[in-house]
């Protein structure tokens, strides 16, 4: 009888784990959504970076950390600019 050789999982890369929690934190937290999408999206790339040179596991936290941490970037970025085209737009109508 063969007996089967398991390979160990390879460690998951922590940048990853991180940049995924703060992805979704970008999309949740109104105030601070740009800040912690910007974090989000370097640490997203150095772990991704991190992951193809030491071919660690975590590859598709690290893409899920990019996508959210863009979409709340961008969510909280146009919600931004509605904000200061409106002040400007009613402060000039006084």
């Amino acid at each position: 009888m063969e007996t089967q050789q398991y390979r160990p999982a390879p460690p998951t890369n922590g940048k990853a784990i991180a940049s995924m929690v703060i992805g979704i934190l970008s999309i949740i937290i109104v105030w601070l959504g740009v800040v912690l999408g910007i974090i989000g999206i370097v640490l997203a790339n150095r772990s991704l970076k991190e992951i193809t040179a030491t071919e660690q596991g975590g590859r598709g936290m690290a893409i899920a950390g990019l996508t959210t941490s863009i979409i709340g970037t961008s969510i909280h970025g146009i919600l931004l600019f509605f904000m200061l085209i409106s002040l400007i737009t009613f402060r000039s109508a006084f």
